[in-house]
C-alpha cells in the first residue's frame, strides 16, 4: 500500500495569479511555437540546402527524418529527466540546446554536418515540448489549466500553416541559413525570460533509476517506426528496408510492453491507460490528430499542384485557419464552463471533423472568401478540440505522475501526428493511382479530405463514453446529479 499512498494523499494545488500563470504560458509557448515553426519552416528551403551541399535533392529527405528519430528516441525519457534535475533547469537547457543546434544547422556545410546537427536540434526539442508542458501543469492549478493550455494549443495549430510560406519568402528574397538564424534570438529570450519568470516548482523524485532498457527499447521502436512511417510507399529505400524498419519497431514495442508489466518505474507508463480521461483523451485525441496532421500537408499541396498557385498565395489563403485558431483562445474556458468536456467534446468534434471534410469541396476559381471562411472556422473548431484533449488528459492524473503522463502523451502524440502525413500522403497516392492520374487533380485532393474527415469523426463516439462531469475541477461546469 505505501506505493500508492501518494496518489491517495491530499494533493496542494498551486496559488499562483492569473497574471503570473499568463506569463508562463505564453513564455513556453513562444518556446514550442519555436520548435514546432521550424520543423514546417525547413521543408521550403531543401531545394536550396541541396544546391548548397552539391547533394541529390531527393537524398534531403533524411534532414527532417533524423530530427524526428532524434525526438522519438529522447521523448520518454523527458519525464524522468524533468523529476531527476528539476524541471525548469531541464526546459531552460532544452531551449539552450535547441538554440545551439540551430546555429549549427546555420553554419552546416555539408549534408552529413547538417544530419548532425538537426540530431542534436532533436534532443532539444524533445525535452523542450513535453518538459515544457509539464513546467506549465506543476506552475498552474485546475481551475487555470484551460486557459493556460489553450496558449501551447496554438504552437500546434499556428506552427505548420505559418511555417510554409515564411520558408518560402526568406528562400526566395534571402538565404535558408537564415530560416535557422530566427531562432537564435527567440531561444537567447526564452532562457532569459524562463530564468527570470519560470517558478522553480520541484517535486520529490520518485522515479527511482532510470528506466535504460526500457528506454532503449521505445527508442528502437519510436526510431524503426518513424523510418518506417517517413519512407512508405515514397521510393526513397527498397520496399524491404520499409518492411524491416515496420517489422523492428513492432517488435521492439511488443517486447517493451511486456518489459514495462515488470518494471517498478517503466520509461513510458502504461497504467495510466486505466484512468479514464487520461485513455480517452489518448485514444480520440489519436484520431483527431491523425486527421488534424495531414491538414497542414494537404492544404498547400492542393493549392499549389492542384489549383496552381504560388506558395506565397498558398500561404495567404491557409493562414486563415492560424486566425482561426487565434480566436479560440479567450472562448475555450466560457464554452467548457457552459456545456462541460463531454458535450464540447463530442459537439465540436463532430463539427471540426465536418469543417475538414468540406475541404473536398474546394475547387480551382472557387470564391476565396468562401474558402477562407471555411478555413477560419475549421481552425477555430480544430483548436479548441485540441485544447480541450490537451487539458482533460491531466484533469485525474495525481500530481505525482504528471511527469509520467506528460511523456507517454507528447510519445503518442509525436507518432500520431507523423501518421496525419504518411495518410494524407498515401490517400492521394492510391487516389491517382486509382484514377490513373499523373499527378494529384483536385478530385484526388477531395478524396484525402474526406478521408481525413472521417478518421476525425471516429473520435467523436470515443469522446461521447465520457462521464458528463468529466473534467469538471477544470471547466467548472457542474452536472445536477
Amino acid at each position: 500500500m505505501a506505493s500508492i499512498t501518494p496518489d491517495l494523499a491530499p494533493e496542494v494545488e498551486p496559488v499562483v495569479s492569473t497574471k503570473r500563470m499568463r506569463t508562463t504560458a505564453l513564455i513556453i509557448a513562444v518556446s514550442l511555437f519555436m520548435q514546432n515553426i521550424d520543423s514546417t519552416v525547413i521543408a521550403t528551403g531543401l531545394p536550396a540546402m541541396a544546391k548548397s551541399f552539391n547533394a541529390d535533392p531527393l537524398h534531403m529527405s533524411v534532414t527532417l527524418t533524423s530530427y524526428l528519430i532524434s525526438l522519438s528516441v529522447f521523448i520518454p525519457a523527458s519525464g524522468w529527466v524533468a523529476d531527476h534535475f528539476g524541471s525548469k533547469r531541464v526546459f531552460r537547457a532544452a531551449i539552450l540546446i535547441f538554440t545551439i543546434a540551430s546555429v549549427l544547422c546555420g553554419l552546416a556545410t555539408s549534408l552529413w554536418f547538417m544530419v548532425a546537427a538537426r540530431i542534436l536540434q532533436g534532443l532539444g526539442g524533445a525535452m523542450m515540448v513535453p518538459v515544457g508542458r509539464l513546467v506549465l501543469l506543476r506552475s498552474v492549478s485546475k481551475k487555470q489549466m484551460i486557459a493556460a493550455m489553450s496558449w501551447l494549443t496554438m504552437p500546434a495549430l499556428v506552427g505548420p500553416i505559418l511555417g510554409p510560406p515564411l520558408g518560402g519568402f526568406i528562400v526566395t528574397f534571402f538565404s535558408w541559413r537564415l530560416v535557422f538564424d530566427l531562432n537564435v534570438p527567440i531561444g537567447v529570450i526564452g532562457v532569459i525570460a524562463v530564468t527570470r519568470f519560470i517558478p522553480d516548482l520541484r517535486e520529490q523524485d520518485r522515479g527511482g533509476r532510470l528506466d535504460f532498457a526500457g528506454l532503449l527499447l521505445t527508442g528502437t521502436a519510436m526510431a524503426a517506426l518513424m523510418a518506417g512511417f517517413e519512407t512508405i510507399g515514397r521510393n526513397l529505400v527498397p520496399w524491404p528496408w520499409t518492411s524491416a524498419a515496420f517489422a523492428l519497431g513492432i517488435t521492439a514495442a511488443f517486447i517493451y510492453a511486456r518489459h514495462s508489466g515488470r518494471h517498478p518505474h517503466p520509461v513510458l507508463d502504461f497504467s495510466l491507460m486505466f484512468i479514464p480521461t487520461f485513455a480517452s483523451s489518448i485514444i480520440a485525441g489519436s484520431l483527431f490528430r491523425i486527421a488534424v496532421g495531414a491538414m497542414p500537408f494537404l492544404l498547400p499541396m492542393m493549392l499549389q499542384i492542384g489549383f496552381g498557385k504560388s506558395p506565397l498565395q498558398s500561404g495567404l489563403v491557409t493562414f486563415a485557419s492560424a486566425a482561426g485558431a487565434l480566436g479560440m483562445k479567450p472562448a475555450a474556458q466560457p464554452l467548457l464552463r457552459r456545456f462541460g468536456f463531454r458535450n464540447t467534446m463530442v459537439i465540436n468534434g463532430a463539427l471540426a471533423s465536418i469543417f475538414m471534410a468540406l475541404c473536398a469541396l474546394f475547387r480551382p476559381g472557387g470564391p476565396s472568401l468562401l474558402i477562407s471562411s471555411l478555413l477560419l472556422l475549421g481552425g477555430f473548431f480544430r483548436s479548441l478540440q485540441f485544447t480541450a484533449f490537451n487539458t482533460i488528459a491531466y484533469s485525474d492524473i495525481p500530481r505525482a505522475r504528471i511527469s509520467a503522463a506528460t511523456s507517454l502523451y507528447s510519445t503518442i502524440q509525436q507518432i500520431t501526428l507523423t501518421l496525419g502525413i504518411v495518410i494524407g500522403a498515401a490517400s492521394l497516392e492510391f487516389s491517382t493511382a486509382l484514377r490513373h492520374h499523373p499527378h494529384a487533380a483536385p478530385g484526388d485532393f477531395a478524396i484525402a479530405f474526406l478521408l481525413v474527415g472521417l478518421i476525425g469523426a471516429i473520435s467523436v463516439p470515443i469522446c461521447a463514453r465520457l462521464s458528463q462531469d468529466a473534467g469538471e475541477a477544470l471547466s467548472g461546469h457542474h452536472v445536477e446529479h
